[in-house]
């Protein structure tokens, strides 16, 4: 169970339940089960300065997963770090990189999820409610030495991506309302759903070929809704709501963008 603590008790609240506050930032950590059965635990840290949450995990082939719901930019960043197989030509690793514009009704915000303690650390986490999955064209590409628009820390963030910043059209234009400049993105060629030209990684046959990827991922376990009880103590028909708890959610993202050939995108499958 999770639930909020007064000021006067939240000392005895970072001793009881092993919530971690260190300044403006607040960090939870919550096992949880992912879709293959393996037991992995997220990290979830909420900036107040910021304004902004990072989750945090590995999923079970070993990728690390990072992303952060930044609230002051209006910006979602997804970063995979994907261990690849050097005995087939592949390199160490590869880092991709994906920023949307922020769903806001997604994840509760920073400052509530700085408030939020564990009862019972241990106990391996279900989510209350499965979402579906979120299937995002990635149709633009980020130029990363002007994307101080966008997030004072995504060049750090995402630099070992190189040329594996994505984003997306629609995204673009509500940034570009608010003053962003057109030089941060540059358009990618179409992907096999307009395109039948370009054909998916897992139908070309030339390894050099142009082509559209997949990735995907899911989060098992994050505070998406702030439960309100009334207290009892008020006069009749004077509701006085407050904040109790919280309603978990899991929640699937599937990524499509064009690579320059299929050695970029040696996890994507025929299923």
């Amino acid at each position: 169970m999770y639930a909020w603590e007064s000021p006067v008790r939240i000392y005895l609240s970072l001793l009881l339940f092993f919530f971690v506050s260190l300044g403006n930032c607040s960090e939870l950590r919550v096992r949880v089960r992912l879709s293959g059965g393996l037991i992995a635990e997220e990290m979830l840290e909420a900036d107040n300065e910021k304004d902004a949450i990072t989750v945090e995990f590995k999923q079970g082939d070993g990728t690390h997963i990072t992303v952060v719901f930044d609230f002051k930019r209006d910006v979602r960043i997804f970063k995979a770090l994907i261990l690849g197989e050097p005995e087939q030509g592949q390199n160490q690793y590869q880092v991709l990189c994906f920023v949307t514009r922020l769903d806001h009704h997604e994840i509760i915000p920073s400052e509530s999820m700085a408030r939020l303690r564990q009862n019972n650390p241990h106990l391996v986490r279900t989510a209350e409610e499965k979402r579906g999955v979120e299937y995002l064209q990635m149709d633009l590409a980020v130029n990363l030495s002007q994307t101080g628009h966008l997030d004072t820390n995504f060049h750090d963030m995402c630099k070992e991506a190189h040329e594996g910043v994505y984003t997306r059209t629609v995204d673009v234009k509500h940034w570009f309302s608010k003053g962003r400049e057109s030089s941060v993105f540059e358009a990618q060629p179409h992907t096999s759903d307009v395109d039948p030209v370009v054909q998916r990684c897992p139908s070309t046959r030339n390894p050099w070929q142009p082509c559209t990827c997949s990735f995907h991922l899911r989060l098992e376990w994050v505070p998406c809704l702030l439960k309100y009880c009334h207290s009892r103590r008020v006069a009749p028909g004077r509701a006085n709501p407050y904040k109790c708890g919280i309603r978990s959610c899991s929640k699937g993202y599937h990524f499509d963008y064009s690579v320059p050939h299929r050695l970029l995108c040696p996890w994507d499958e025929d299923t």
